[in-house]
C-alpha cells in the first residue's frame, strides 16, 4: 500500500493584539445586531485589559445595556468587579460608527455627550 505523503503544514500563530481586535469587532457586531436603533458602539478600553461597550442611538443615548468583558477570560478583573470600570482607569475610548457615518459635526456632538470632553482615539 502506498502511504499518502503529508505536507508539512506550518501552524499560523495569531498575535494577541490581532486576536483582541478580532474579539472586539465580534462584540461590536453582536451589540449592533441586537440594537436596531444604534448608529455606533462606544468602546472604552481600561488599563486592566477589560473593555466596556454600549450601542448608542442618533441622539447619543444608550441603545443597549453596557457590556463589560475581558478578552479570553471568563470574568472581568477584580478591580472592575469592585468599581465597574471607573473612568479614572480609561486608557482609550472611541465610537465605532456604522455606515453611513453621521456628519462630522454630529459625530463630535455625540462623542462629547457619550465620552466626555477628552475622548481618546484609536
Amino acid at each position: 500500500m502506498k502511504q499518502k505523503s503529508q505536507k508539512n503544514k506550518k501552524k499560523k500563530t495569531v498575535s494577541p493584539e490581532i486576536m483582541a481586535k478580532t474579539n472586539e469587532m465580534g462584540m461590536i457586531e453582536g451589540i449592533l445586531e441586537g440594537s436596531p436603533d444604534a448608529i455606533g458602539v462606544a468602546v472604552v478600553r481600561l488599563e486592566c485589559g477589560c473593555k466596556k461597550m454600549a450601542a448608542i442611538d442618533k441622539n447619543g443615548d444608550p441603545a443597549s445595556k453596557v457590556i463589560i468583558y475581558r478578552d479570553a477570560a471568563e470574568n472581568v478583573c477584580d478591580k472592575c468587579k469592585e468599581d465597574n470600570g471607573d473612568f479614572s482607569r480609561v486608557l482609550e475610548s472611541f465610537i465605532h460608527w456604522t455606515e453611513p457615518e453621521p456628519p462630522a459635526h454630529r459625530k463630535k456632538t455625540i462623542e462629547m455627550k457619550v465620552l466626555g470632553s477628552q475622548p481618546t482615539t484609536h
